[in-house]
């Protein structure tokens, strides 16, 4: 009887060791998957991060692009201001003159419309 209670003792502590090793793998187990996911959610970080860069640089170069341009249009649209100014002063003087020319020149005459009393 006491080989017996023995051999219990034996298959208790054999199977007490089989479920402290499956224990032991499945924090194993746990521990990869963790480290598997930091992994993971690192390298999506880094492309994410390097997209983002990707996409900076992209939308600086559209918008220099695109402020260089905004700069020319301005640049020349004051140059056309300008020339725009400049003809305007230079023929104000002119008409002016023709203006005051046709109003300093009265010469009266009568209407054909008039009828003169008799």
């Amino acid at each position: 009887m006491a080989s017996q209670t023995q051999g219990i003792q034996q298959l208790l502590q054999a199977e007490k060791r089989a479920a402290e090793k499956v224990a032991e793998a499945r924090k194993r187990k746990a521990r990869r998957l963790k480290q598997a996911k930091e992994e993971a959610q690192a390298e999506i970080e880094q492309y994410r991060m390097e997209r983002e860069r990707e996409f900076q640089q992209k939308q600086q170069a559209a918008l220099g692009s695109q402020g260089n341009l905004s700069a020319e249009v301005e640049a020349q649209t004051r140059k056309k201001l300008q020339a725009m100014q400049g003809g305007q002063a230079r023929g104000k003087d002119r008409v002016l003159r023709q203006l005051l020319t046709i109003v300093w020149d009265v010469r009266p005459q009568i209407h054909p419309n008039y009828c003169a009393a008799i």
